[in-house]
């Protein structure tokens, strides 16, 4: 058997390395964040920071954006997945808590992809994955709700992104458990009509 028919055949294993690089980036563009703007911040400071060479930076991602957009995905996925599961069985204060946990146990990371020059990425994909949920639902699993489900979800993570961003610039004015209720109220409950 040559070579490239091996390679068809012989599943990629993960590298570590790869895996260490790119957390390594991630975590170096998240600590740039909290002392600049994205639009100031260069691949060559990514790289000093994470303390990777230059020519290793491309080979995971093509430019600044693509690692901002993994940060970004990464994140947002686990934040609904954390929250979605309670949002939508019965509990929308429950899943508000939840939310607001993630966030507050992750308070640095948040604070930068939120206030760090970062939102409008953040908030794209928050948009974009909370749509995919909301179309992946089946109709019967969906909670009942007089708005459609593409408005709910554009205005919900609205909603969210800016109370949390608020909550994040004024760290000590709320409680987690009234920033949650808060959430629940003015932005959650309101689009589920239970």
């Amino acid at each position: 058997m040559n070579q490239i028919a091996r390679m068809a055949i012989t599943p990629k294993r993960k590298d570590a390395r790869v895996d260490r690089t790119r957390s390594a980036l991630r975590t170096a563009l998240l600590h740039l964040l909290d002392d600049r703007s994205f639009a100031q911040i260069t691949i060559r400071d990514i790289c000093a920071r994470a303390g990777t060479g230059y020519a290793t930076y491309f080979r995971h991602y093509p430019d600044k954006h693509a690692l901002l957009n993994d940060l970004a995905a990464a994140e947002v996925s686990e934040l609904l997945e954390r929250a979605l599961p309670i949002l939508f069985s019965v509990d929308s204060y429950a899943a508000c808590v939840t939310l607001c946990s993630y966030v507050d146990e992750n308070h640095e990371l948040w604070s930068a992809l939120l206030t760090g020059g970062a939102s409008g990425t953040l908030r794209e994909e928050f948009a974009r994955q909370s749509q995919q949920l909301a179309k992946n639902q089946a109709p019967a699993d969906r909670p009942q709700s007089r708005v459609p489900a593409d408005l709910a979800v554009a205005f919900g993570v609205s909603g969210v992104v800016e109370i949390l961003t608020w909550w994040l610039q004024h760290r000590n004015a709320l409680t987690l458990d009234q920033v949650a209720d808060i959430l629940n109220r003015l932005v959650i409950a309101p689009i589920l009509h239970r």
